[in-house]
């Protein structure tokens, strides 16, 4: 059962789960225990989608299980040079003041249940975070992020969002 789920990841996550579609994430390298913790958001109806509500109904427990564990170990994307050293450096502020780096980790590879966030699609975590900023989108657990978006201005969303797509690590 699972090549049939990856195949259906690949398809709308892109190959080795790194996309190429516009507002669709990224999947490599995402943290095992956050893939399971957003298909039961989704299969839940927490978090809402069109296309990936029906589909994570469909992933059994022990599938969720084995094709996070697949997901977690798939190569993360990797990063394209900044297009705007203006706004790279204006998102690192805004990671810094905002301490992103506690729950995401220094490097953004995410660990738990929260996500990677180095080298994901600028345009997603945009979206993510002003989901976030507006109460589209939930946390769980302790709901640290509607808190953290709500503070953000627009300009700030793209800054950061800018930042972590093209993140370059720490020497």
């Amino acid at each position: 059962m699972l090549p049939l789920i990856l195949q259906t990841c690949f398809a709308c996550h892109g190959a080795a789960g790194i996309s190429t579609t516009p507002l669709t994430p990224s999947l490599a390298a995402q943290p095992a225990s956050y893939v399971i913790a957003q298909l039961a958001l989704f299969r839940s109806g927490k978090r809402t989608s069109a296309a990936m509500a029906p589909m994570a109904k469909t992933v059994a427990a022990q599938d969720a299980r084995s094709l996070a564990e697949a997901i977690e170990n798939f190569a993360p994307p990797p990063a394209g040079p900044a297009t705007d050293s203006s706004r790279y450096e204006q998102g690192k502020a805004v990671a810094a003041r905002e301490r992103c780096d506690t729950c995401h980790q220094p490097d953004y590879s995410g660990i738990e249940t929260a996500p990677r966030l180095a080298h994901q699609r600028e345009d997603y975590l945009v979206k993510a975070l002003t989901d976030f900023k507006t109460g589209a989108r939930i946390g769980y657990g302790e709901p640290v992020m509607p808190a953290v978006a709500k503070g953000l201005s627009d300009a700030e969303i793209g800054a950061l969002a800018h930042y972590l797509s093209h993140f370059k690590q720490r020497p």
